[in-house]
């Protein structure tokens, strides 16, 4: 049986009308850079999360460094986040020379520990910055009550959280800034890079659309120091080609997670996704004490598989300068050494499923 992990190509098939058609047109009108299925893009992304501001960017990277310039991030400031996540998260606070400040994670969902937040602020801290890790937002209510405390921002790195809720409340919409990605692979993906940062702060959204074209107010005016970082026009119109079908495809990736807890949860320790809260699914994602031999033998099996993530941020060596040690972050360190995702997508069936679930079953007891 042939198991593919993200099946892009399959989705494109059930969708190629609409998205070829979509491409078609912007390569008629060859209005490349925010054309107006950029303009269109953002309305229905506003629809879409409730929020009052979708701003498209380059890319989930981009998106968070718009985030943080937009709260005028500085030198020396200080950002709390997760270890758990992708490099951008904490890579994007030291490009603006600010200082990344590890807090663990919870056992269950991988998302930042609230009840550690309090302990690493300092006069230096500005933000905090919680990861929605594989799909399911963090403890929104307790991290916001610490930053409304203490008088700090909040950033949500969302990038593999787009369509998730917490308390009924789209993932987008929650904290001063939310961002998601478009890469390919991520809930919602378009053909290449690209992101978008959410907002309901008016003076953030003009400041993060003039960012992200190196600040420019009007023509030839640099109002602030920003970037290059406006989504590609053909990459809204794929975005829009697939943008109506994406709650039916969260609901079939709801299923797939459904079915793959019923194969498994009697055997190993399934994804937990808190009452108040809805996932994305982005990844569905179990720990095994076998993983790396587990892994190679899904391969054998041609079960493709990865690890998000083998090595938390503290201990990468871009990070070397934060004097961070194996053991700092027990929780993180444990996850990193078990944790291994399936094939999540929404074109999995039930036979898929059990196929993968069985020789999942059938490796680990070898």
């Amino acid at each position: 049986m042939k198991i593919d992990f993200a099946n892009l190509q399959l989705q494109y098939q059930t969708y190629k009308k609409e998205i070829d058609h979509n491409i078609q047109a912007v390569l008629n009108k060859s209005n490349y850079i925010l054309g107006e299925e950029v303009q269109i893009l953002e309305q229905e992304l506003q629809k879409f999360t409730g929020a009052k501001h979708a701003i498209t960017c380059s890319s989930g990277t981009d998106a968070l460094l718009l985030a943080l310039m937009a709260i005028d991030i500085q030198p020396g400031d200080e950002v709390i986040t997760t270890p758990f996540t992708w490099i951008s998260t904490g890579e994007m606070i030291a490009l603006l020379k600010a200082k990344p400040v590890f807090v663990d994670i919870e056992p269950d969902t991988y998302n930042i520990d609230a009840n550690l937040i309090e302990k690493a602020i300092t006069k230096k801290t500005k933000a905090i910055m919680p990861v929605s890790l594989y799909g399911q937002p963090a403890d929104m209510d307790a991290i916001q009550a610490i930053a409304d405390k203490h008088y700090l921002k909040v950033i949500i790195d969302g990038a593999q959280s787009f369509g998730s809720t917490y308390n009924g409340k789209m993932d987008s919409n929650l904290g001063d800034i939310s961002t998601t990605s478009f890469f390919p692979s991520k809930p919602l993906g378009c053909y290449g890079d690209g992101g978008a940062v959410f907002t309901n702060n008016e003076e953030y959204a003009k400041k993060i659309k003039l960012l992200r074209v190196h600040g420019q107010s009007k023509r030839y005016h640099h109002q602030y120091i920003g970037i290059g970082g406006r989504l590609d026009t053909l990459q809204a119109g794929v975005l829009l080609a697939k943008l109506p079908n994406f709650k039916q495809e969260l609901k079939d990736r709801q299923n797939v997670a459904d079915q793959y807890t019923k194969e498994l949860s009697e055997t190993f320790q399934i994804p937990i996704i808190k009452v108040n809260r809805t996932s994305a699914w982005a990844q569905y994602t179990l720990r095994f004490t076998n993983r790396d031999n587990l892994q190679l033998k899904l391969k054998e099996d041609g079960i493709p598989t990865s690890v998000f993530y083998p090595i938390p941020l503290n201990l990468q060596e871009c990070f070397k300068y934060l004097t961070s040690r194996h053991g700092d972050f027990p929780v993180s360190d444990q996850a990193s050494r078990e944790v291994l995702s399936l094939p999540m997508n929404p074109f999995l069936n039930n036979d898929n499923i059990e196929y993968i679930s069985s020789c999942i079953k059938k490796n680990f007891s070898d």
